[in-house]
């Protein structure tokens, strides 16, 4: 992956007539990388990526997109990013091929590039089929894929995606998020969903906002073990299950431990050890030592709904 920065962000702060919608945001997007961009409805997440876009302007801070200003240097900005906004508003009295040709001259393609490029997409958003079609006679899966080749037309360096896959069947949102992996092999992709399985499938990391400031961000895995140390451990073990507890009171690595009965004869045990400690070696010595049998012994994972809930609850529902 390149380490040149493709996107970078500093105290960025957008007023909406007395309500801040976006709070001092800081963050890097480096070339190659396909980060989703998290948060809950009203986070800022949209009017974060319309300033990216260059269709709105913020009340102070700084935004770069490969290296040149959204705000003073906008015009370079637009040639470099494809924008894909949540609400597509495309025509739907023009034909597919129609409206792409329409939006390559826009954006600068002469006719032959443009006609050349339209083929392009059409054959990389799989529209082939329904080229000639009137956008307005599609179903929602096939407009999806004319904003996406829409934001490809002009071959841009930055593909900003909001609520991609929203309102898609299943079929069609693996069909737009391969496309949207495809995308991230050449370049680079910032995506807003709130779906949460596709962005964890599709991104290579994540940031999360709430109230317009960033309260999370890295990679999954790093997530993850911010949520939980790195610490707990889950073993399924057949054992009696008074010895089994006795077991973990006497070991002095394990600060707190939880047992419940598991399918057949097995108890799953919630191991959380003292902080630098990784207890998977010593259980496994120990059900060993002692003759038990062993199902499973793997560290606690955090799915990204769970550390999506955990970071963005409001005070009410900490307190409650």
């Amino acid at each position: 992956m390149n380490g040149e920065a493709m996107i970078e962000v500093q105290n960025l702060t957008k007023h909406y007539a007395g309500r801040v919608a976006v709070q001092n945001l800081a963050f890097t997007v480096r070339r190659g990388e396909i980060v989703g961009f998290l948060g809950r409805n009203g986070a800022g997440k949209s009017t974060t990526m319309r300033i990216l876009s260059c269709f709105l302007p913020a009340t102070s801070g700084v935004a770069r997109v490969a290296g040149f200003d959204v705000f003073t240097q906008s015009d370079e900005v637009r040639r470099r990013i494809g924008y894909m906004p949540e609400n597509n508003p495309l025509p739907l009295d023009m034909r597919v091929r129609e409206y792409l040709k329409f939006r390559a001259r826009l954006k600068g393609l002469g006719i032959r590039a443009s006609r050349d490029r339209v083929d392009a997409v059409i054959e990389q958003c799989e529209l082939t089929d329904v080229s000639r079609k009137i956008i307005g006679h599609l179903s929602k899966g096939y407009r999806q894929r004319v904003g996406l080749a829409d934001a490809l037309v002009h071959e841009p360096e930055l593909i900003i995606l909001d609520e991609p896959t929203i309102g898609l069947d299943p079929h069609q949102n693996r069909v737009v998020r391969q496309l949207i992996k495809n995308l991230g092999e050449n370049r680079t992709v910032f995506i807003s969903s709130h779906i949460l399985s596709e962005v964890e499938l599709t991104c290579n990391r994540i940031i999360i906002i709430k109230d317009g400031a960033i309260q999370a961000t890295g990679t999954i895995e790093e997530l993850q073990r911010k949520m939980s140390g790195g610490r707990q451990v889950i073993a399924e073990i057949a054992a009696p299950l008074p010895d089994l507890k006795l077991a973990w009171e006497q070991m002095a690595e394990i600060e707190h431990f939880d047992v419940s009965p598991g399918a057949g004869n097995y108890f799953r045990c919630a191991l959380t050890a003292r902080a630098g400690v990784d207890a998977r070696a010593m259980v496994f010595d120990l059900v060993r030592a002692r003759g038990w049998k062993l199902r499973e012994l793997t560290r606690s994972r955090h799915s990204l709904e769970d550390i999506f809930v955990h970071v963005t609850k409001g005070d009410q529902e900490e307190n409650a």
